[in-house]
Order: C-alpha cells, then sequence, then structure tokens
C-alpha cells in the first residue's frame, strides 16, 4: 500500500514541476533566440564589410580613371572626425573650458568621435591648441571600440563586453550588435548622434615614447591641431 502523502504536499509538487517546465522551455527559446540572432549579426557584418570593400574598390577606381585622363581624384569631404586632448585646463580660458566640455572632453587623452559640420568644426579651430584630431579610418575605429570601448548604461560607464549592452540601449535604433555600432560611427549614420552618446568617451594612454611638442601646431612639428588621416598612427601608439 502506497504511503499517504498530503494534498498541499502534492500541489507543491505539481507546481515546482510546472516552473521547472517552464524553465527548461524558456531556456530552449532563449537559445533558439541567440543562436537566430548571431546568425543575423554573422550576416550583417558579412554585409558592412562588403560594403566597405565596395567603397575602396570604387574610390581606386575613380582616382585611376581620373590618373588616365591626366585629372586629379578629389575624394570627398570627410564627415567624421575623431578627437584627441592633449593638454590640461592650466591658462584655459572660459569659451574654450565650455567647448571642451561639449565635446566631452574632460580629461587628457579622453578621445571622442564627432560629426563634422560647420559649427562643429568651428568649435575644433576654437581649442585648436589643447587638442589633436583628424579623420578616422575604419580600422582606428574598430580598435578605439574594440580595446578602449565603454557604453553609457543608465548613467553608469559599462564595457562593452557583450553584444546585449548595446542592443539594450540602442536595440530601439536597428543596432544590435558592435558591427552595427562601429557602421554607424564609421558611416556617419542616421542614428549617430544616440550611436556616439552611447560610447563613453574613450580613455587612451600616453603614446609610446610621449608626446614632442603640445604647445606646437602640426604643422610647426608638434602634436595640436588637424592632422588629417596621421591621426590613424597617432591613435596607434595610445591604444
Amino acid at each position: 500500500m502506497a504511503p499517504f502523502v498530503p494534498e498541499s504536499v502534492l500541489k507543491k509538487r505539481r507546481a515546482q514541476e510546472e516552473i521547472s517546465a517552464r524553465k527548461v522551455k524558456a531556456a530552449s527559446a532563449a537559445k533558439k533566440d541567440r543562436a537566430a540572432k548571431r546568425k543575423e549579426l554573422f550576416v550583417r557584418a558579412q554585409k558592412y564589410e562588403q560594403e566597405y570593400n565596395d567603397a575602396d574598390k570604387a574610390a581606386i577606381d575613380l582616382r585611376r580613371a581620373a590618373k588616365k585622363e591626366g585629372n586629379f581624384y578629389v575624394p570627398a569631404e570627410a564627415k567624421l572626425a575623431v578627437v584627441i586632448r592633449i593638454r590640461g585646463i592650466i591658462g584655459v580660458g572660459p569659451k574654450v573650458r565650455k567647448i571642451l566640455q561639449l565635446l566631452r572632453l574632460r580629461q587628457i587623452n579622453n578621445t571622442v568621435f564627432v560629426k563634422l559640420n560647420a559649427a562643429t568644426i568651428k568649435m575644433l579651430r576654437l581649442v585648436e591648441p589643447y587638442i589633436a584630431y583628424g579623420y578616422p579610418n575604419l580600422k582606428t575605429i574598430k580598435q578605439l571600440v574594440y580595446k578602449r570601448g565603454f557604453g553609457k548604461v543608465r548613467k553608469s560607464r559599462i564595457p562593452i563586453s557583450d553584444n546585449s549592452v548595446i542592443e539594450g540601449v540602442l536595440g530601439k535604433y536597428g543596432i544590435v550588435g558592435v558591427d552595427d555600432l562601429i557602421h554607424e560611427i564609421y558611416t556617419v549614420g542616421p542614428h549617430f548622434k544616440e550611436a556616439n552618446n552611447f560610447l563613453w568617451p574613450f580613455k587612451l594612454s600616453n603614446p609610446t615614447g610621449g608626446f614632442t611638442q603640445k604647445l606646437l601646431h602640426f604643422n610647426e612639428g608638434g602634436e595640436a591641431g588637424q592632422r588629417g588621416e596621421e591621426i590613424n598612427k597617432m591613435i596607434r601608439l595610445m591604444v
């Protein structure tokens, strides 16, 4: 004869079995969802890579065509700059200090991306003695995001260690992974502002070998000011 089991115990067992079954079902669904997302992100990454390669090939073809006809190829104006603060606040006037705050360059070696337009170019020129800036290539953007990337999540500095960190903040804009984030920054996409604000200012190290002349402009052999594509070499020494 089977031992008597109180009804309350049986109900508790059934409830626990139902909870366990729901957990197993939820875990299985989550696993499938993660697999689907990984597949989608892989497809997106391939699409972006093809887009970058096509753009590079088009630029090469245009350069060759211009050379063949005896002309010069002039690329389109840059839409994106990467800006590094190289000097402290001693002797900084209130206007310059305010611009550095607006650019989120509150500390030495802080680095940010800036969308170039008439207003931001004017701001950069006003603070040129305190910054180094130029035009980042795709490799530089990837290095900054992968090696020094932190996101702003509920006003906290969170390392970008998982795509879920990005998706939780930028998912509503269709940016659900690090490749989406890099693409939005590199192409200065429609949601560049949101993507750039999500990225916490990068904290870089002093360049290998140190700075040479911070007080001089780059054109005079120093560090400050606009340096075009040469900024990529500088950043690789600081990442």
